[in-house]
């Protein structure tokens, strides 16, 4: 049974960061580019191109949600 309520609580918070994602998609990019720069950073460019890619996946799922797509 606390499996499912903490399914529950899960799935309700996911739920959310989407409505914010698809309502504030400037400052969803915003914060993306500021945690994937602060990463890079720590790691001192070790994995440059795969924070990049993350970062430009999680801008272009932003946009997508945004026009209503996803």
């Amino acid at each position: 049974m606390p499996f499912f309520r903490r399914f529950t609580a899960v799935a309700g918070a996911v739920d959310a960061a989407r409505r914010y994602a698809r309502n504030n998609p400037d400052k969803i990019r915003h914060y993306t580019d500021k945690a994937g720069a602060f990463v890079d950073k720590q790691t001192k460019g070790k994995y440059h191109d795969k924070i990049d890619n993350a970062v430009r996946k999680v801008n272009k799922s932003v946009d997508g949600q945004a026009d209503g797509q996803a």
